[in-house]
């Protein structure tokens, strides 16, 4: 008898997602008015705590399936359920309360250009707000707190009360992270959220959600581009083609001949370099922590 798999390995294999699916979608099928078939007949389980990264050419439907899980777009046929509950058959206030439990990160950071990057950030928790704080524009102490948390976490927390537009892509990209934090997340979903970055600063941006997978135990799906990167961070690879699964599996079996049968006979890999090494992701995360209680302070004096 088979024995199964031991430490990491057994968060992506078939036995971790039978006893623990966080999420299972069931022969979703996604047809748009003007007919393009955006998602065939996709079958998959992805269990607690997994790295899922989602791969395949544009317009193979991997912005269509994150956008399924949570809601946002209702599919023709199929359903997802997540943690029990039919996300497909969800409507008002139950919906409301699944997506509470699912942050996204976006492809173009979808902020407020002219709120500081605190304001942004806040607005992560406007799902568990009472009606007269949102309309008060008063922020628990909680919140706040909260803010600068996630903000030290993602280490930009000295711009709290800059512009969103006066930061970089990638400083950008973090504040979308924090905010999706702030909805303290069972799953994070991430569309394409390194498309428009360098590549150091795409791997600034992955090991933040590295660091949200491993240390919270947050489930992530993570659409990418790069195989490189979904080699480098994700525990199991899902490739779309046309819609359909065309490879479910661990990212060290992507070898060349799956890859061409992914994107094409004349697509040609793109390595993006490697990120920063764990003690200075380390050294990072520690000068970061030092300054949030200085921070939290200066906003909320002691009583």
């Amino acid at each position: 008898m088979e024995r199964p798999p031991e430490g990491a390995a057994f968060l992506s294999s078939p036995y971790a997602r039978a006893v623990a699916a966080l999420i299972r979608i069931e022969h979703l099928t996604k047809v748009y008015p003007r007919g393009s078939k955006a998602l065939d007949d996709v079958t998959l389980e992805i269990g607690t705590g997994e790295f899922l990264v989602l791969i395949g050419l544009s317009g193979s439907g991997k912005s269509t399936l994150l956008r399924c899980i949570n809601g946002l777009i209702k599919p023709t046929s199929g359903r997802v359920v997540f943690d029990g509950i039919d996300v497909t058959k969800s409507r008002g206030g139950e919906l409301r309360r699944i997506r509470r439990r699912m942050g996204m990160v976006f492809q173009q950071f979808n902020l407020v250009r002219r709120s500081s990057v605190f304001q942004n950030v806040l607005a992560g928790r406007l799902g568990y707000r009472s009606t007269w704080r949102t309309i008060a524009s008063r922020p628990s102490r909680l919140d706040i707190e909260l803010a600068f948390e996630n903000l030290a976490r993602v280490g930009i927390i000295e711009k709290a009360y800059a512009r969103a537009d006066a930061l970089s892509g990638g400083q950008q990209q973090r504040v979308g992270i924090a905010r999706a934090l702030m909805q303290r997340p069972h799953l994070m979903l991430a569309d394409e959220p390194v498309a428009s970055l360098d590549p150091a600063t795409s791997h600034s941006v992955m090991k933040y959600l590295e660091e949200i997978n491993k240390k919270d135990g947050i489930t992530v799906i993570c659409s990418l581009h790069f195989l490189s990167l979904a080699r480098r961070y994700g525990t199991r690879v899902v490739a779309l083609k046309a819609g359909k699964v065309a490879f479910d599996g661990r990212p060290v079996d992507i070898d060349e001949r799956r890859f061409k049968e992914i994107y094409g006979e004349d697509a040609v890999e793109v390595e993006i370099g490697p990120g920063p090494t764990a003690d200075e992701a380390a050294t990072d995360a520690a000068l970061a922590r030092a300054t949030v209680d200085d921070a939290t302070h200066l906003l909320i004096p002691d009583r």
